[in-house]
């Protein structure tokens, strides 16, 4: 039982988010171009779940369609994209996963203009891309990826911003670093919701709106660091079929802030509650289980929520006597093809 690598890799993100910040006109301005036809985002893993809030970013910004990309359309069965004036994205932390870079490439072949989001300069996926976004988050110690996650946020919001009118400015980006500093000085929600989860088997993970992906980046390190079978969800879908299970020994927890999706969260939450479950908040709220402060516009929100999630995958791991550092079976680089 450890966690020190992946407390040491969490520790570094304000300075990591404040790099990418400060670096904010210069990455806005190199992707200047021409208003594309759609978009496109191509991810696996936790990339994908930034891919999913880049979705929403992008299309809010835009109004233009967004897709996630299926790789093995590409890599598997053949398919040739034909994407003339799109923007494709393609998003990893290493930039060396061949199914990704080869789909990259693909949309480029297709008549893309393709950005890529990495912590690798020199990776096939940034020479696979007419643009590089560089992370810049220094090697990751731990497997389970925290600093480059939260760095592809803040890189997929100014993609975003690069593109189309925001919901943030720049006095959002100076608060960014220091409102994830005040997250990782508080420890003691995480420890308190660990001690709950200690002994559960199963979690469902709802969220909705910008904060979907938060949902689905805690399951993710949740199964990952602590071995815990979580599941996230948008708290929409949730409801067609899902909500079926819930109960007593399948406690919830609810990520939401403030902002159009927060009610529907906490009716979902209500409801589950009155089923007998065990449900666990985690929110801009003072009250929530799971506390993170509140202040920051609704998309940048994500990222201190995320880091909160990090912090309880990392703690129930070390209650249950796992090393969250090197999880059984997994590597850094996954190369699916």
């Amino acid at each position: 039982m450890s966690g020190r690598l992946m407390e040491l890799d969490m520790a570094a993100q304000p300075a990591v988010l404040a790099s990418l910040a400060g670096r904010r006109d210069e990455i806005i301005e190199s992707l200047a171009g021409p208003t594309p036809a759609g978009i496109v985002i191509v991810a696996r893993g936790s990339s994908d779940h930034a891919g999913i809030f880049g979705r929403y970013l992008l299309e809010a910004a835009t109004g233009l369609p967004v897709a996630l990309a299926a790789p093995s359309l590409q890599t598997l069965y053949g398919v040739r994209p034909r994407v003339g004036a799109w923007l494709a994205v393609g998003i990893s932390q290493s930039g060396r996963t061949p199914e990704i870079a080869t789909v990259l490439e693909s949309y480029r072949e297709g008549g893309a203009r393709t950005v890529a989001v990495t912590n690798d300069p020199d990776s096939p996926l940034a020479r696979a891309a007419s643009v590089h976004v560089p992370l810049e988050a220094g090697d990751e110690l731990a497997v389970p990826a925290t600093k480059t996650f939260t760095a592809q946020l803040a890189a997929m919001a100014l993609i975003a911003q690069a593109l189309g009118p925001v919901r943030f400015e720049a006095g959002d980006w100076d608060r960014l670093p220091g409102t994830v500093e005040a997250v990782l000085g508080d420890t003691s929600s995480a420890e308190h919701v660990a001690v709950q989860l200690q002994g559960a088997e199963e979690l469902a993970c709802v969220g909705r709106g910008y904060l979907m992906c938060v949902a689905l980046e805690a399951a993710l390190k949740l199964r990952e660091a602590a071995g815990l079978r979580a599941e996230g969800w948008s708290a929409a879908d949730f409801r067609h079929g899902p909500l079926t299970v819930a109960g007593p020994a399948l406690p919830t927890l609810a990520v939401s802030v403030a902002g159009p999706a927060a009610a529907d969260v906490a009716e979902l939450a209500e409801q589950l509650a009155g089923g007998d479950a065990t449900v666990l908040r985690m929110s801009d709220d003072p009250g929530a289980s799971l506390p993170f402060p509140g202040g920051l516009p609704e998309p940048l929100a994500a990222i201190p929520a995320t880091v909160r999630a990090q912090q309880l995958a990392v703690a129930l791991a070390q209650h249950r006597g796992v090393d969250p550092d090197h999880p059984p079976g997994l590597a850094k680089v996954t190369r699916t093809a």
